[in-house]
């Protein structure tokens, strides 16, 4: 087990040689000219393959932990692994927004050969359609929004009861969302170039079975990328917009994206530092910045936000509290439910 809390910390240094890299000259605010011009200047092919590279090879040391320190490291291995999971998901992010690398090309193909083909994600040519093309221009638009359909889908409308309001907020943990995932992967696999994108999953099942035998498969691959990783990229989803009752606006991109983002923890440092290490990671907690400037790599949107501002909403409460998000959504589905007859998912 020494050796693979070695292996584990090996990948976290590797990790932060692009940490270090972009930290170079990095202003504590800026505006985005700015900020593009030194983000122009540090991109680079090499620190973002040592990133994902350093991040499978924690995954590959929390397989080894799971398959030998025996059942009481298997629960803690697994949301680990689940946490490296979201980490891949927003790496390979911004690499469909084109900021992850110098070259478009290397960022495409590493997204593809180090999270969308081991993880059974779609192509990355689709997810950008999906994200860049259909989301960002349209967030929170009832029809136009995949993001805002995919939470209607799962329940969150005007006039659910609180049990189907509650069952939303944890839809991948449901039987129903465990089976919207599995068959998502199942469709995701039948894309063009099906074999190589089996291939690569297939790999992945019989490096950790290799390594950690069954457990890593079972606690370090499925239950981690069938039920732990799926919720902790829905609670995100949920805390990215206010998609129940933005504020329509028109104007500068930060001036729109304000009436319809939120910033969650704004004052809470100890529950931002522990959401962005792990279920808002790489820029993830700041999306009001993201949405405003989506071009913007992730080391340097703090820099942004403290330049911009916060949103109109910014919590310090995910689930408790008046103010938390939660509450929010709730009282803005029931404020709808009173003024439209749209029914409840059943």
């Amino acid at each position: 087990m020494i050796v693979y809390l070695g292996v584990v910390a090996t990948g976290i240094l590797l990790r932060q040689s692009d940490r270090w890299w972009h930290s170079r000259h990095r202003p504590q605010t800026a505006g985005l000219t700015d900020l593009m011009k030194l983000q122009r200047q540090q991109s680079n092919n090499i620190t973002p393959a040592l990133l994902l590279l350093g991040e499978w090879i924690q995954i590959i040391g929390l397989w080894g932990i799971a398959g030998t320190a025996g059942p009481l490291a298997w629960l803690p291995a697994s949301l680990a692994i689940a946490v490296l999971f979201r980490h891949l998901q927003e790496i390979s992010h911004f690499a469909v927004h084109g900021a992850l690398t110098r070259s478009a090309k290397v960022g495409n193909l590493l997204a593809e050969a180090a999270v969308h083909h081991p993880l059974g994600f779609v192509p990355v040519s689709v997810r950008r359609k999906r994200h860049v093309r259909d989301h960002h221009p349209n967030a929170t638009l009832v029809g136009s929004d995949p993001n805002l359909d995919e939470l209607r889908q799962a329940g969150l409308l005007p006039g659910a009861t609180p049990r189907r309001f509650a069952l939303a907020l944890v839809h991948p943990l449901t039987p129903r969302g465990i089976r919207e995932t599995a068959t998502g992967i199942a469709g995701n696999l039948r894309t063009s170039g099906s074999w190589h994108r089996l291939a690569a999953i297939g790999a992945v099942l019989a490096t950790a079975y290799l390594i950690g035998g069954w457990p890593a498969v079972v606690w370090g691959v499925l239950i981690p990328r069938l039920l732990l990783y799926p919720q902790l990229a829905w609670m995100s989803l949920v805390v990215e917009h206010t998609w129940f009752d933005p504020d329509p606006r028109s104007g500068t991109p930060a001036w729109v994206e304000a009436g319809r983002c939120l910033r969650l923890y704004p004052s809470n440092q100890a529950m931002a530092v522990l959401a962005a290490t792990t279920w808002l990671p790489y820029g993830d907690l700041h999306h009001f910045a993201h949405s405003a400037h989506p071009a913007l790599r992730w080391n340097y949107l703090p820099a942004l936000e403290r330049h911009l501002g916060l949103p109109h909403f910014a919590p310090d409460g995910l689930a408790l509290g008046p103010n938390s998000v939660v509450r929010r959504h709730r009282q803005a589905l029931d404020m709808r439910s009173s003024t439209t007859r749209e029914p409840a998912h059943p």
